[in-house]
């Protein structure tokens, strides 16, 4: 694969208990140039209270670290309250002291994007399953919360919800709500949504499945990122997909010429650059 050719996957889990590092060297070794490293809650690291989501970020950091100096990999870190804790943290602390906790992680992922520690908050978001009302409500508040934190950072953020025909519209208008470049809204697991009218600005991080993209390709714009969300868990390997499926769609890309080079250069730069290095 020609070296100058970016291969990035947009979001990529680390676990202490999973190949970690091995995973990233595959990665490199299979034509991997760069990828957001999404911070997930640890097992190491329990989150009974709201000073836990700190502690939790220090794991992906330490993580983070050992990724680059066992290769040369490009590392963007995500840091963010995971969405669905809200359920397990309302039943076990009350919903007010549950969205409170939340908060707390939020400013903390934006105290580390401010001193220059991440670049981006996430994943953060809203459950995607149903939830009750009073749950749904309060992961929008957290989740204005979170995009107000980026708008004062000037930096993404990573959704984690629901893929409904009205998500993208409903993330766009909590970004405005918050005062933040629709742009700068990243949804994470997106359907081959690329058009101005289906994402209505957000921008879509579309797993690499070769029947997702041969679609979102087939609208004719290159405006999204692709991600194979490998969560690096030992018990499931390979899943959500291998992290190895970044570079073998865009080595495939490059041998039958399906796509061209400049949105590969778009999809896999451009995009990944704007967003993370601002």
């Amino acid at each position: 694969m020609a070296k100058q050719v970016p291969v990035y996957d947009n979001h990529v889990h680390m676990s202490p208990s999973g190949r970690n590092v091995d995973a990233l060297r595959e990665f490199q070794a299979a034509g991997g140039t760069g990828l957001t490293l999404v911070t997930l809650p640890h097992r190491e690291v329990p989150i009974t209270c709201g000073e836990d989501f700190a502690r939790s970020y220090e794991v992906t950091y330490r993580l983070a670290e050992k990724a680059r100096e066992a290769t040369d990999l490009e590392i963007n870190i995500a840091v963010g309250p995971y969405p669905v804790l809200l359920i397990h943290l309302a039943e076990t602390h009350g919903l007010e002291k549950a969205e409170e906790m939340m908060i707390e992680g939020m400013e903390a992922a934006g105290r580390d994007v401010a001193e220059g520690r991440a670049v981006a908050l996430g994943e953060i978001g809203r459950p995607h399953f149903p939830v009750p009302s009073e749950i749904w409500d309060a992961s929008n508040r957290i989740l204005l919360r979170g995009m107000e934190i980026a708008r004062e950072n000037d930096c993404p953020v990573i959704i984690h919800c629901e893929s409904d025909a009205d998500t993208d519209r409903s993330l766009a208008e909590i970004a405005d709500m918050a005062g933040l470049d629709r742009g700068l809204v990243v949804k994470h697991s997106s359907p081959p949504w690329v058009t101005d009218e289906e994402t209505h600005g957000v921008m879509p991080s579309i797993p690499a499945s070769k029947t997702n993209l041969k679609e979102a390709l087939a609208k004719g714009t290159d405006r999204f990122m692709i991600e194979t969300d490998y969560i690096d868990d030992p018990e499931k390997p390979g899943a959500i997909m291998s992290v190895t499926t970044v570079p073998k769609k865009v080595k495939a890309w490059l041998a039958n010429g399906q796509v061209p080079v400049e949105s590969i250069h778009r999809i896999c730069g451009d995009i990944p650059d704007s967003l993370y290095k601002r």
